[in-house]
């Protein structure tokens, strides 16, 4: 499997899943508030927009726009992004 091919099952099959379900958490917690914090709604926006640019990468893999290294260095920012997010 190449690296791209890497790239691309990593970020449809865990990334981006996991930023919907942080997305849905943060949409059920604005639901049953009134007057939901600001600081929520910018978490919206901010997911929204990584979210998109997660899409925007997966569309290049498929354009073939991407070469190797620059798969590999977003595959180990995305395994060390992961990791601390674990501790």
């Amino acid at each position: 499997m190449s690296v791209q091919q890497q790239l691309k099952d990593l970020l449809q099959n865990q990334v981006i899943p996991d930023v919907e379900d942080a997305l849905d958490e943060i949409y059920e917690e604005i639901n049953s508030t009134k007057n939901a914090p600001a600081e929520l709604k910018e978490e919206v926006e901010e997911l929204q927009d990584f979210k998109a640019d997660l899409k925007d990468i997966v569309k290049d893999i498929e354009n073939g726009d991407m070469d190797d290294e620059e798969a590999q260095e977003i595959i180990n920012d995305i395994k060390t992004a992961m990791t601390q997010g674990e501790e």
